[in-house]
């Protein structure tokens, strides 16, 4: 059975999840969720009743959560790029670092995006304000990380740079990485160059335009 990623090429996640299929040359069924497609969306719901994606389906296996199922390719659908190190311990770096970038700017990005999605009178300037102050920190601490160093853990492009492409290339749209914060800049530029990302980001490019706070033309 071929695999099946439920996934849209503008969602962050998706494209965590598409990065690791690309490193690989994995072969899959894009199931394209939008309006072009809405029989995907319900066979998703079917698969996982909120409706979030990515979601993968392998042979009867239903794997959700972008990190997971980079780990289900890594078990199930091993290629010639391991995006988990066999050393333990850098293993365990990678996985605290996929941790980092979901948790501490994916996050703090997408409540800033989902703000300039509502109403004029319904948006929450404290919201807003407090994700800027945890993406400057941990922008500051990135900076601090990347000196030095091509990727996020290890030596290797692992599952910590599949989290962290989409995370800073959408975090600096929503709030600028600073001039200043140069090592993380320059890592960001990396991870645009990667070809696995590179092709998730052109896929993603018609959908531009949905971006609320508008895509700048850098990138």
């Amino acid at each position: 059975m071929t695999l099946a990623l439920y996934a849209h090429p503008f969602s962050s996640y998706s494209q965590k999840a598409l990065i690791a299929l690309y490193e690989n040359a994995t072969p899959f069924e894009m199931k394209m969720i939008g309006p072009e497609a809405p029989g995907n969306f319900e066979a998703l719901q079917k698969l996982w009743p909120l409706g979030k994606f990515p979601v993968l389906e392998d042979d009867g296996a239903v794997v959700f959560e972008a990190t997971s199922i980079i780990e289900h390719l890594a078990l199930h659908h091993p290629g010639p790029v391991r995006l988990l190190p066999e050393d333990p311990s850098v293993s365990l770096d990678v996985r605290m670092m996929d941790r980092v970038f979901d948790n501490y700017v994916m996050t703090p990005m997408s409540r800033i995006v989902h703000d300039a999605l509502r109403a004029p009178d319904a948006r929450d300037a404290q919201t807003v304000a407090q994700s800027r102050f945890m993406l400057d920190t941990i922008y500051r601490w990135l900076d601090q990380r990347m000196a030095g160093r091509d990727w996020a853990a290890g030596e290797t492009f692992t599952l910590a740079d599949c989290a962290a492409a989409p995370s800073l290339f959408f975090a600096d749209w929503a709030h600028p990485i600073a001039e200043e914060f140069r090592a993380l800049r320059a890592y960001r530029n990396r991870l645009k160059a990667r070809p696995s990302f590179a092709r998730a980001v052109e896929e993603a490019r018609p959908y531009r335009p949905f971006f609320p706070l508008g895509a700048p033309d850098r990138d």
